[in-house]
């Protein structure tokens, strides 16, 4: 297994959908072992394969019970409503009190190449939904209102030139 360097905004196959897994095989199982050995060591509990550049739709998470993943996950059903203090492996040290459906279920493969579903409330329903969005393309910077997002993209690019002193 390898660790592989997570993908930070705004590196171009973050913003890119993930092409669907066409076969599980010995790259795919080695794929979601190197990911699930890379989120616990960033540390993190949701990890999606474009978020170490691969641009796949492969998904693991832990979110306490356990290493899960999903090939090619379709999110089925989210509801209800949940605010928490979110924040994304690809866009490191910052959170934002991001809403979202407070319930989610998606739906997938194992490597078994067997369906399988997740649902859950709170954190699980939360990692669904946020793993789910890396594969469309989607990142929690997308999720913030305008003017947060605006903010939050400034500080970054300034960081990054060295015209700040950090968070």
């Amino acid at each position: 297994m390898a660790i592989f360097p997570i993908r930070v905004y705004p590196d171009p196959v973050l913003r890119s959908p993930a092409a669907p897994v066409e076969r599980i095989d010995g790259h795919i199982r080695r794929l979601v072992d190197d990911m699930l050995e890379t989120m616990y060591q960033a540390p993190g509990v949701g990890l999606a394969a474009p978020q170490i550049g691969v641009a796949l739709q492969v998904v693991v998470f832990d979110v306490g019970e356990g290493p899960h993943h999903l090939i090619n996950p379709v999110l089925l059903e989210t509801a209800g409503s949940w605010t928490f203090d979110e924040g994304c492996l690809s866009v490191p040290d910052r959170f934002w009190s991001v809403r979202r459906p407070g319930f989610a279920r998606a739906r997938g493969l194992n490597l078994d190449g067997d369906e399988v579903e997740y649902a859950g409330e709170e954190l699980l329903g939360r990692v669904l939904q946020h793993e789910t969005d890396h594969l469309k393309g989607t990142i929690i910077l997308h999720r913030l209102p305008r003017r947060l997002r605006k903010q939050a993209m400034k500080e970054m690019r300034e960081e990054a030139l060295g015209l700040s002193e950090g968070r």
